[in-house]
């Protein structure tokens, strides 16, 4: 099963202010979400954003939010599963009627918002990838049991090298010349 642009959502989970810096390679996690986000850009594939409590964790981080497309939903929260917030899951219901059913995750923190957001899209029914080197969490184990967890449960676990690749589909393009860049 390959992720297709054209059925895909990129969903960025609580990559905010004062939780990135407690993260474990927080720096490297941003930068490959970062990379997602300009491949989804150039895919045309829907960027979401989720905030936990923003007034208390702050907005979400400039690097990231410097890269988002002007057409990225940013979906503050107080569940720690996005998916259970109701004005979040009737607008990926939404976009599930539309043939986007292949949802790829990245975020912070890996054993909590991300995966507790991973497992509710999975059994609602989405084809969920949750990619391991765009997610992260203050300690690497908590990180680990999420993606062992997740992987458990049925998500597919990728990185980011393989979303951007995927999605492309084939090299020679303008697309691919621009974004294989940013993987060197």
């Amino acid at each position: 099963m390959l992720i297709e642009a054209d059925r895909s959502i990129l969903l960025i989970v609580d990559f905010q202010e004062r939780l990135m810096p407690a993260l474990h390679k927080g720096a490297a996690v941003a930068e490959r979400a970062g990379i997602l986000i300009r491949a989804a850009d150039a895919h045309e594939v829907p960027v979401e954003v989720t905030e936990q409590y923003p007034r208390g964790l702050g907005p979400t981080v400039a690097p990231v939010r410097e890269l988002l497309p002007a057409t990225a939903l940013i979906h503050e929260k107080i569940t720690f599963s996005a998916q259970r917030d109701p004005a979040f899951a009737a607008h990926f219901t939404a976009l599930r009627e539309v043939g986007r059913n292949q949802i790829v995750v990245a975020g912070a923190e890996a054993h909590v918002c991300v995966l507790q957001t991973a497992l509710d899209l999975q059994a609602a029914g989405y084809q969920v990838f949750l990619v391991a080197d765009a997610v992260g969490s203050r300690v690497p184990e908590s990180r680990e049991c999420a993606i062992d967890r997740a992987r458990q449960a049925g998500c597919v676990v990728v990185n980011s090298e393989m979303v951007v690749f995927e999605w492309m589909e084939r090299a020679g393009t303008e697309t691919f010349r621009a974004l294989s860049q940013l993987i060197r």
